[in-house]
């Protein structure tokens, strides 16, 4: 009975695959990079797509000043990356450990960007379970919900396309970023404001 149930059940749990098995195989620091700019940069396709949704005064939600990035997400895709691999055999875990561990990268950045470059790009004051304005528990969920999508269907497809990077790519990408970060940085911590970051938009 028990190889009956294991037969026909476990297809069910074949989508959460790929997550253990880059685990287990080991994930090299060179693509855990790649995995934290890549999605980085979906994350502000999204911040995006939602601001637009939701008509957002600030259409625009990179934290960078040339580079279209949200640092939050690639930090948070990194920690769920490095979640144990049993926590993705089912997805009350992983919902759970992908809330968690999210929740903890952004509140983590909203220290930095407050104690460091002397911002806020976002305040969760007055929504339920915040705390401090830097996480709540609705966004907690969504980080629950994005994390379980994240390893069931985007990074099988992101693992692919990391392995066809050639490795020369590595130090400019690199170079531009640290040089990004600096400036972005001392430029926020001149003006105070995110507002800063839209340069392009200063002459309109």
């Amino acid at each position: 009975m028990r190889q009956i149930f294991h037969r026909k059940f476990r297809p069910a749990f074949v989508w959460f695959a790929p997550w253990p098995t880059i685990l287990t195989s080991g994930v090299k620091r060179m693509e855990l990079f790649w995995y934290g700019i890549l999605y980085s940069f979906l994350g502000f396709l999204l911040e995006v797509a939602f601001a637009r949704v939701t008509d957002a005064r600030k259409k625009d939600r990179k934290c960078f000043l040339l580079l279209p990035l949200c640092p939050v997400y690639g930090l948070g895709a990194v920690g769920i990356l490095l979640l144990p691999p049993a926590v993705g055999r089912s997805v009350p875990q992983l919902f759970l450990g992908s809330a968690a561990v999210a929740s903890l990268a952004e509140y983590g950045m909203g220290l930095f960007y407050e104690r460091c470059w002397g911002v806020a790009f976002w305040n969760y004051s007055g929504l339920p379970g915040s705390v401090k304005g830097r996480v709540c528990l609705p966004f907690s969920l969504c980080w629950g919900v994005l994390g379980v999508a994240l390893v069931t269907w985007v990074q099988p497809l992101m693992a692919r396309f990391v392995a066809m990077l050639p490795g020369f790519l590595l130090p400019p990408v690199l170079a531009l970023l640290a040089a990004d970060f600096v400036c972005s940085g001392l430029l926020l911590r001149q003006t105070r404001s995110t507002d800063s970051l839209r340069w392009y938009r200063m002459r309109q």
